[in-house]
């Protein structure tokens, strides 16, 4: 059995792509000619062909995937695919069967679910093993294991294709303001997926959200106040990581060191550590590769030039934002904090502009890019550009590719890039010219 992944680069996509190519089937991909590094050098190295114009690929044998980003009644592999009768998933329902072979624990939320699903997976692999997929675009596939760990995203309710054994809700918030009509959507959306859970419910409790849902399975609430029934206490923030001890349901379940920053992170592990416990893992074991973790791709990743570090971060929604800066301010509190800024689409800016402003406003200057318009047409948004962001900066300014030169005045700084879009062009630049002039080869 073959399968055909239509937009096989995306970062689901390719996830799956590696999933099932590890279960032993064979996988070959068709997607544009655009470069997209952070997920086509895995699939290069495995060996799936990776198709840009016409192929003759498709066949009777052949199940197509397809990424939701693509019109199946316009894309050109799609109406051959249909023409020639062959089986067509969408990529949600392709995972939702996977779901199915598995005992699945979703993890779903507006923020932290690559982080806290990496998390998982990462201590789940090595306890044991477990077949995963995360939104970096990492991906296994495990028969050797009952266990899926899956990253389940709430837009356009695509996460009510799957069959969960638990679900772990982050967080609930605004976002998908070109899907969802208001928080109330956004909460129904949750709530049935929520009574999709065979088993449990895990839900942040500091969350403003949460406790409003009404769940027919258990639901163990987590975080820092002391209602919760996984409870974080003795924290202490250092630049060195976060440590702390854990009480579940009233009893003392560990002492746990986080090598990560901001209070965010803080809840993704919690997170972890109450499906760890309910799932009867030894917490020792559970503080030894906790310890190790190192977190997401693309999930604050540091490189360092001289003086400078440089922070490449997916950040693109305000909370996201504001968190990643407190967590760079928390790791280097005597540097200074440059934030550059891609914005993923014209709609979130416009329904969230004062967020991204206070957002930014947290480092010491922030730079804006033009917004992204992959999916939005900018003439739908007269007025929004990446000047209606820095006009309400306190210290803002304009910057684009080919423009990375504006970076080198820093000195022993952070310039933290965040974007979920191609941010890295501009990046690159930027440390290929500190590089010249620091004279490093």
């Amino acid at each position: 059995m073959k399968y055909y992944l239509a937009g096989i680069k995306g970062t689901g996509m390719s996830a799956l792509a590696l999933i099932l190519n590890d279960l032993g089937f064979d996988v070959v991909g068709y997607d544009d000619a655009a470069e997209h590094r952070f997920t086509e050098d895995k699939l290069i190295e495995r060996g799936i062909k990776i198709y840009s114009e016409a192929n003759d690929e498709l066949d009777e044998n052949t199940i197509v995937i397809y990424s939701p980003a693509l019109n199946i009644n316009k894309h050109p592999e799609l109406l051959k695919a249909k023409e020639l009768g062959l089986k067509i998933y969408e990529y949600q329902e392709m995972l939702g069967k996977l779901t199915k072979k598995f005992d699945t624990i979703c993890v779903s939320g507006c923020h932290g679910k690559t982080t806290t699903t990496s998390m998982i997976s990462h201590i789940f692999d090595n306890l044991g093993g477990c077949s995963y997929l995360i939104g970096d675009g990492r991906g296994k596939g495990s028969l050797d294991s009952k266990k899926f760990i899956l990253e389940a995203c709430e837009y356009r309710r695509h996460f009510l294709a799957y069959d969960p054994e638990y679900v772990i809700i982050t967080n609930i918030d605004l976002d998908h303001m070109d899907y969802f009509k208001n928080i109330d959507d956004i909460i129904s959306a949750y709530q049935e997926f929520a009574n999709k859970a065979s088993k449990m419910v895990i839900a942040c409790g500091d969350d403003q959200y949460t406790h409003t849902l009404e769940v027919n399975a258990p639901i163990y609430y987590y975080g820092l106040d002391a209602d919760n029934d996984i409870q974080a206490v003795n924290v202490e923030y250092s630049n060195e990581g976060t440590t702390f001890d854990v009480m579940i349901e009233g009893e003392y379940y560990g002492h746990f060191n986080l090598p990560l920053f901001g209070k965010h992170m803080l809840l993704n592990a919690l997170a972890c550590i109450a499906v760890c416990f309910y799932e009867r893992k030894d917490a020792k074991d559970v503080a030894k590769h906790l310890k190790t973790f190192k977190g997401a791709e693309r999930r604050f990743k540091e490189k360092f030039i001289g003086n400078n570090v440089i922070i490449d971060d997916y950040a693109h929604h305000p909370q996201e934002v504001k968190v990643t800066i407190k967590g760079a301010r928390q790791k280097y509190p005597d540097k200074k904090l440059i934030a550059v800024f891609k914005a993923h689409t014209f709609s979130r800016v416009k329904d969230f502009l004062d967020d991204f402003v206070n957002a930014l406003n947290l480092a010491d200057k922030a730079y804006i890019m033009d917004i992204n318009y992959d999916r939005e047409d900018p003439n739908d948004y007269p007025g929004i550009d990446a000047y209606t962001i820095i006009n309400k900066l306190n210290n803002g300014d304009y910057i684009e590719k080919g423009m990375a030169d504006k970076l080198l005045e820093y000195d022993n700084a952070v310039i933290l890039f965040m974007s979920s879009k191609e941010i890295y062009i501009l990046e690159n630049e930027y440390e290929e010219l500190l590089k010249k002039k620091l004279n490093i080869a």
